[in-house]
């Protein structure tokens, strides 16, 4: 059958399962809108194309499909950018759809050209430039093919408007397309004997839990190899929830911003067992001092990652899930009581983090927010975060139950990513209490965002972290710049009345005494509440491993001081 290109990209679309797209509509892509009122897929209209690209990063980690975002040339494809660059950096399957100018004007500079394909081309596992309306089915299922394969990551497909407009045959595929079966590499049996080997002879070992194990659903592997052989277990960022927060085994959060007893205990130990993460610098704190006395098992899809920042004794490049099942039945049941006592010991009580060393002297101090929220959501929330010490104190004081349900900026750091992927997440789960928890600086660079809210109907309860600073930044000033606040002293609009104008309630709040009211408001409201927390401008993300220290040389508590500030030789 022949039809328009403009039509082909949403039978595509529709064919590969795609039910909701993100985006913002120009003349290079208008084509591809006009077609888009005779096909059943939702649109949602952004107020700025980078929150398309991070709508779409949220639906997909909520949904587990692909999140799809459309944008025109020009300012339009460039302002995807930062939002492609995140989602290739936390392994997101994404694909962008920007239009072009006619391909008779590529290279004559036209209006509103640029070459975004070239643009993007570290930021993507791949990108095409479609000319004929011909091309544009086989690029758009390859681009699918290419963002769920093997590690995800964001494909960006650039069609020129004459494509759009041309007819071309559309033949449907032969059958539906449905979760990819790829081959799932699952290791050698060399090297997973070894591995085996490595983790019986082992006595103080432990489980690096990382995204991995959430993007190959490997949970229920990951708890039977840490109960059977009594192995704690401690998260990246991006790897909270693979292991219930409660469990006894589960460690906590490791680097930076981890817990002391979790980064020691990593120092001291004999054998990691890395899953699914990347040992990237804000993990590893200072490479040459990381974990001497251990040996590594590395386990990840992407074989670039294998032996690329941290050598390993065994590397094992193959689906996460798919090498577990084979390790587990070489596995056999362990006590590690004197190396779980040592790690008590380092803790210095529970190894799950409360409240009861804040102060409380009427003050609002951020954690209180966290740990309310928590509270008042039983940790069944799916918690979406920004970036800043709002991300750090969420991922201390949320105790996330369920995987899949914390989801934040962790490769890139992206500030205002929390707001529109937010608004993904509950796209994709709207059966699911969804927060957003944001800084006064993140939320301010995509606040635009509400109004899509508003105009889509969709709930999503906005926590802001106002501490009249960028907080992250004045706190390394803090340690490392002699409090020469330099640019991070930050002025608000009022948040209510901010609300109010996008026709939603907002909430200001200034004491602990109000938090149980304004929680109770918020989660009975029918839309969106706006929540102006305002906390203490001092408070601080403890611990904090200093920049180039040793994963132990930590700033554990007010006053403290690390090595890396007396200039001690590490």
């Amino acid at each position: 059958m022949r039809t328009k290109g403009s039509h082909i990209i949403w039978k595509v679309l529709v064919e590969q399962g795609v039910d909701t797209v993100f985006g913002y509509p120009g003349g290079a892509i208008l084509p591809a809108y006009d077609a888009l009122l005779d096909h059943p897929i939702r649109h949602v209209l952004v107020r700025h194309e980078q929150g398309a690209t991070h709508m779409a990063d949220g639906y997909a980690r909520a949904s587990g499909k692909v999140g799809v975002a459309l944008a025109t040339s020009g300012p339009g494809a460039t302002n995807l950018v930062t939002g492609i660059a995140t989602a290739m950096m936390d392994s997101i399957p994404m694909v962008c759809i920007t239009g072009q100018v006619p391909e008779a004007l590529i290279g004559s500079d036209a209006f509103q050209e640029t070459d975004v394909t070239g643009i993007t081309l570290t930021i993507t596992k791949h990108n095409f430039l479609v000319t004929k309306a011909a091309d544009i089915a086989p690029a758009l299922r390859k681009a699918f093919e290419i963002a769920t394969s093997g590690r995800p990551g964001p494909v960006l497909v650039d069609i020129t408007k004459n494509a759009q407009q041309e007819d071309a045959e559309y033949t449907e595929p032969s059958q539906t397309p449905g979760p990819r079966a790829a081959a799932r590499a699952a290791g050698t049996a060399t090297s997973i004997a070894r591995a085996a080997e490595l983790i019986a002879t082992s006595k103080a070992p432990v489980i690096l839990a990382g995204h991995g194990i959430l993007k190959s659903g490997a949970m229920d592997e990951v708890l039977q190899l840490a109960e059977r052989a009594q192995i704690p277990v401690a998260m990246t960022l991006l790897g909270i929830g693979s292991v219930p927060a409660h469990h006894p085994l589960n460690l906590g959060m490791m680097g930076m911003h981890g817990e002391h007893w979790v980064n020691e205990a990593i120092q001291q130990a004999d054998l990691l067992i890395a899953l699914g993460m990347r040992f990237d610098d804000r993990v590893t704190g200072k490479l040459a001092s990381y974990a001497p006395l251990a040996r590594k098992i590395h386990i990840d899809i992407d074989p670039s990652e294998l032996n690329k920042n941290v050598r390993a004794n065994v590397a094992i490049a193959g689906d996460l899930r798919a090498v577990l099942e084979n390790l587990l039945p070489l596995v056999g049941p362990a006590t590690r009581d004197p190396w779980l006592a040592r790690i008590g010991e380092l803790a210095g009580g529970p190894t799950v983090r409360d409240i009861d060393d804040l102060p409380d002297d009427g003050r609002l101090c951020a954690a209180h927010v966290i740990h309310d929220i928590w509270k008042a959501t039983n940790g069944r929330a799916i918690i979406v975060t920004d970036v800043g010490q709002h991300q750090m104190w969420a991922a201390q004081y949320y105790k996330v139950a369920e995987p899949g349900t914390f989801i934040t900026s962790g490769g890139l750091g992206t500030m205002g990513f929390g707001v529109p992927a937010a608004i993904g997440v509950k796209l994709a789960r709207p059966d699911r209490e969804v927060w957003a928890i944001v800084g006064d600086g993140g939320f301010q660079m995509t606040q635009a965002e509400l109004q899509t809210i508003v105009q889509e109907n969709v709930k999503v309860n906005i926590a802001i972290i106002n501490n009249g600073y960028l907080g992250m930044v004045r706190q390394w000033q803090q340690f490392f710049h002699d409090r020469r606040y330099s640019a991070t002293p930050m002025s608000s609009p009022d948040y209510v009345k901010l609300a109010d104008a996008h026709g939603l309630p907002g909430v200001r709040v200034t004491r602990r005494s109000d938090m149980t009211d304004a929680l109770r408001h918020a989660r009975a409201s029918a839309g969106s509440v706006v929540m102006d927390f305002r906390v203490d401008q001092e408070d601080t993300v403890y611990p904090m491993v200093s920049p180039g220290a040793a994963l132990h040389d930590m700033i554990k508590r007010p006053g403290a001081v690390s090595l890396a500030e007396t200039g001690a030789d590490r």
